[in-house]
């Protein structure tokens, strides 16, 4: 018969040391491998574009344009034969851009009245927004390409969802079919571009700064105010992933 531990006093470990290593952060369980030519590549091999879209108010509209809007809009989503992603976001204002300016403008005035007022106002500003919580809805279309080889059953699925390493080999897969894919996705924008600017609604596409900062403010809620990511921020990071 085994003889128990004799106790000097020690602890002993009854849980085995987790260990750490470089895949142990959080980017590891991002769906999403790069963010290059304005598009997103996703490791499962598919890409992503986003247009950001500029909305119309319809109830000021009269009804002869409601019904022309309403036929284009159905006109649009009969040609689609691909899925497509309808994403509305909710934000605070962010008025720093607006503050520094007024700041910049109360510099510059000479009459100590007159700048006293402008930095009043500033201070004013501000107060309200924080008070109000004035809120910004933004509006974007993802226009998604998936690989059409790959059979995407629903245990395929479950396992590209545990399998969330990416591997080089994986990376070499995707950047020898990246061109092909390109340039189908372009014809998918074009179309969704075409349709969504016949019936009145303003279209931009998102570059690769700007959805590394969508994609920031969507991952990092409480950072996003207080460490904001400035162009010459996304500028090293797409430099970096060249």
């Amino acid at each position: 018969m085994a003889k128990p531990p004799v106790n000097t006093g020690k602890l002993f470990k009854t849980t085995r040391a987790r260990t750490k290593g470089a895949k142990s952060n959080t980017q590891r369980y991002l769906p999403f491998a790069e963010i290059k030519n304005d598009v997103v590549i996703l490791k499962n091999g598919g890409i992503r574009a986003i247009l950001q879209i500029e909305p119309i108010n319809f109830n000021l509209k009269s009804e002869t344009e409601q019904i022309s809007i309403i036929s284009g809009y159905e006109s649009f989503i009969n040609t689609l034969v691909f899925p497509l992603q309808i994403l509305v976001r909710s934000t605070k204002v962010d008025i720093d851009p607006y503050i520094a300016l007024i700041q910049e403008s109360a510099d510059k005035q000479k009459n100590e009245l007159l700048k006293s007022q402008t930095e009043a106002y500033s201070r004013f500003i501000q107060k309200v927004v924080d008070i109000a919580d004035i809120m910004q809805k933004r509006f974007y279309i993802v226009v998604p390409l998936d690989d059409l080889e790959k059979k995407r059953t629903p245990v395929n699925r479950f396992l590209e969802w545990m399998n969330t390493d990416d591997t080089s080999a994986k990376a070499g897969i995707r950047k020898s079919k990246f061109s092909s894919q390109y340039n189908r996705l372009k014809e998918r924008v074009d179309l969704v571009r075409a349709g969504l600017e016949a019936i009145g609604l303003g279209v931009k596409q998102l570059q690769t700064a700007d959805i590394i900062s969508l994609y920031y403010e969507i991952y990092n809620r409480n950072q996003r105010q207080s460490q904001k990511v400035t162009p010459k921020t996304t500028l090293n990071v797409v430099q970096d992933s060249l």
